[in-house]
């Protein structure tokens, strides 16, 4: 018997995934000046041995002021470059049958922040060597100016101190522009580093979010005002990043589908978002929400994004990821079967068991994704009966 779960997947293009299962993109906070280190090749390595089809790099920075801190990953330069190549050929030589993707992205007005581990808030003077950097956005308006004091976007946020965000700069026409150069700059890296998918980041209270949501787009030019103006910049830093994209390579998106704040950004929104990168040539949409401002009322649950992503994929005809607490195998499974979304991301199941992808084949009855050649011997050992398999396998 099928199970969806562990089906191939077109993700547009020449990529087909070998089964629906995503390791979600999980900032590391651990590069510096932008460039990949031991950590990341430590980190990515086991991960690309974890049984997953497809393989995320976490939110990487399109330039030095789009990090959300000062140990954000980046490729925006030729160190960047070389570093993160370093990973990506341990990757191909030594699991090549895993997929591999990017997140490529600008923190806006939510950069310029301290590590979650140091509170997670904005950087001051008094954090050297991490010395605060001028923010950017759609509006001149701060993360915290909405009330709050929830500070970071990122699975539970931490409690920011009493700092109040940076005020950033709302960019001119000429600012769009070169922000817009810099994805465009990144995206080509990432085509130069082989990568088989590539996602923007267009969700939680990033730059490209911070044009979507009315919350902090209060612009009156063309960017800005009705629904469709402030989809507009968006639109425009997609379809040039899809423009140096190459056909089989597979391109995406990842977006917030609500505010979670009345008169705010809606499913509806969204989908209507989604149908016009549709058109442009988008591959797949990465379901989330939330992230624009910190007091939001967020209810969260087991597959709490998975109602979005279901819409999202019906109303707009285009392939999702589904994400959010989903944790057990029949969980994720479900999900694919009942035509929720095309594939399921996790992230923090993957910090607890990086192989959970072959656990979940085991749990679904069906044959485990490629092993590393070293770990072959491990394949016959069952996980929930460890001492019966070990016994048999010394037979």
């Amino acid at each position: 018997m099928s199970v969806p779960l562990f089906t191939p997947i077109d993700m547009g293009g020449d990529v087909v995934l070998p089964n629906r299962i995503v390791v979600s993109p999980m900032c590391q906070y651990s590069a510096p000046e932008g460039s990949a280190s031991d950590w990341h090749l430590a980190h990515y390595a086991q991960l690309a041995a974890s049984g997953a089809g497809l393989l995320v790099v976490e939110a990487t920075a399109v330039s030095a002021e789009g990090r959300i801190t000062a140990g954000c990953l980046g490729l925006y330069n030729d160190a960047n470059e070389a570093a993160l190549k370093r990973v990506v050929d341990w990757c191909r030589a030594y699991m090549p049958t895993t997929k591999l993707g990017i997140q490529i992205g600008h923190a806006g007005r939510k950069a310029s922040a301290q590590r979650p581990w140091h509170g997670g808030g904005p950087l001051t003077a008094r954090d050297v060597p991490d010395l605060p950097w001028t923010t950017v956005s759609a509006s001149a308006i701060a993360f915290d100016s909405m009330g709050g004091g929830v500070g970071f976007q990122g699975g539970a946020p931490a409690q920011a101190p009493a700092a109040k965000w940076h005020v950033p700069v709302a960019l001119d026409v000429h600012g769009l522009e070169r922000v817009k150069a810099e994805f465009v700059a990144t995206a080509q890296r990432a085509v130069r580093l082989g990568f088989d998918v590539i996602e923007l980041h267009g969700a939680h209270g990033y730059f490209l979010h911070q044009f979507l949501s009315p919350l902090t787009n209060r612009r009156e030019d063309d960017y800005g005002g009705t629904k469709q103006k402030r989809r507009r910049y968006p639109l425009e830093v997609f379809a040039a990043v899809r423009a140096v994209v190459p056909r089989e390579r597979s391109l995406g998106i990842r977006l917030s589908a609500t505010d979670w704040v009345d008169g705010a950004m809606t499913v509806d929104d969204t989908v209507e978002t989604a149908r016009q990168l549709k058109a442009l040539g988008c591959d797949f949409i990465d379901v989330s929400s939330g992230g624009t401002i910190p007091t939001a009322k967020i209810t969260v649950g087991p597959g709490y994004h998975v109602p979005f992503s279901a819409r999202v994929r019906k109303e707009a005809g285009i392939r999702t990821w589904a994400v959010g607490i989903i944790t057990e195998p029949e969980q994720a499974n479900d999900i694919v079967a009942r035509g929720d979304a095309d594939c399921t991301a996790h992230a923090r199941s993957f910090m607890v068991d990086p192989r959970w992808g072959w656990n979940a084949a085991r749990a679904l009855g069906v044959e485990t994704p490629p092993l590393p050649t070293p770990y072959h011997r491990a394949g016959s050992i069952l996980p929930f009966k460890p001492q019966a398999a070990m016994a048999k396998a010394a037979e």
